[in-house]
C-alpha cells in the first residue's frame, strides 16, 4: 500500500494533507515542506513483522538508589533546575539568538567539569577556537572541559559512546544532521530525529544531555513541539539585549 506524502510546517510542526503556501496553524508563509515517511522503521520493516524482546517489569515498591544532583555553582540555574542537574536527564534550553544561551551553558559546563564531572561541549555553530576565546574572556580556560565542533549526529553519538561523559551539551539541536533522515538540517524531521537519538542516549548511558534550541518570532522553540515532550526539562532564557539582566524560567521540569 502506497502511503500519501506528509507535509509539515517547519516553523510550528503542524501537519497538512497537502502543500499550501501558508500554514493554517501559525500563519507562516512558504514554511510547509514534504516530509520523508519514516513510519516503516529501519530498513523499511514495519512494526509487527517480527517479535521483540520481553522487557523487564518492576513494581512501585522497588527501592532505587537516590540520584545525586550535580551543582553548577550558578545559584539561579541550580534553583531553576530543581536543586541541580539530574544524571541521565535531558534538558532543553531555548532563547533568542544572541541572548546568551551559549555563554551561560559554557560557564555552567565549565563549573561542572571543575567539580569532577566529565563534560563535553559540542557546538554546531562555532569553531572550537571561538569557544576557547569566549572561555578565556570569562576566565574559564583552566576548566577540564573538552570541546568539539561537529554537526554529524552519527559521529557525535559514536564519540559520546566511547567517552561516556557525565554531561554533554549540544549547541544547537537545529544544526544537527542525521544521515538517515532525508531532509535538510533544521527541518522538522531532522530536529525530531536528532532529539530522539540524543534523549535515548541520555537514558541508556546515564549521561545528562543539555540541548540548545533557538526560538521563533512567536517565542516558541523552533521545530516540532514533540521535542519539548521528549525531554525532562524545558528552560527559556529571556531578556532585553540592552539590559544587564536575563530571566531563566522553567516551563517544564
Amino acid at each position: 500500500m502506497t502511503r500519501r506524502p506528509a507535509f509539515t510546517c517547519t516553523e510550528c510542526g503542524a501537519t497538512h494533507a497537502k502543500w499550501a503556501g501558508r500554514c493554517d496553524a501559525c500563519g507562516a508563509w512558504n514554511s510547509i515542506a514534504e516530509e520523508a515517511d519514516g513510519a516503516a522503521g529501519p530498513a523499511g520493516r514495519a512494526l509487527g513483522t517480527g517479535r521483540g524482546r520481553r522487557i523487564e517489569l518492576s513494581d512501585l515498591a522497588a527501592a532505587d538508589a537516590p540520584l545525586e544532583r550535580r551543582l553548577s555553582g550558578i545559584g539561579e540555574l541550580d534553583r531553576v533546575l530543581g536543586g541541580g542537574l539530574v544524571p541521565a536527564s535531558a534538558v532543553l534550553v531555548g532563547g533568542d539568538p544572541g541572548i546568551g544561551k551559549s555563554t551561560l551553558l559554557l560557564q555552567a559546563t565549565a563549573q561542572f567539569a571543575r567539580s569532577g564531572a566529565a563534560s563535553i561541549y559540542v557546538s554546531g555553530e562555532e569553531a572550537a577556537a571561538q569557544i576557547r576565546m569566549r572561555a578565556a574572556r570569562l576566565g574559564l580556560a583552566d576548566a577540564p572541559l573538552r570541546l568539539a565542533a561537529e554537526t554529524n549526529l552519527r559521529d557525535i553519538l559514536t564519540t559520546l559512546e566511547a567517552e561516556r561523559p557525565d554531561l554533554a551539551v549540544i549547541d544547537s539541536i537545529q544544526t544537527m544532521w542525521s544521515d538517515h533522515v532525508d531532509s535538510a538540517p533544521g527541518s522538522v524531521a531532522q530536529v525530531r530525529a536528532s532529539a530522539h537519538e540524543l534523549v535515548t542516549f541520555a537514558k541508556r548511558r546515564g549521561t545528562a544531555v543539555i540541548l540548545v534550541g533557538h526560538v521563533t518570532k512567536e517565542g516558541q522553540i523552533a521545530g516540532p513541539r514533540v521535542v519539548e515532550h521528549m525531554v525532562d526539562t524545558v528552560l527559556y532564557f529571556e531578556g532585553e539585549r540592552g539590559h544587564q539582566f536575563r530571566i531563566l524560567r522553567a516551563v517544564k521540569n
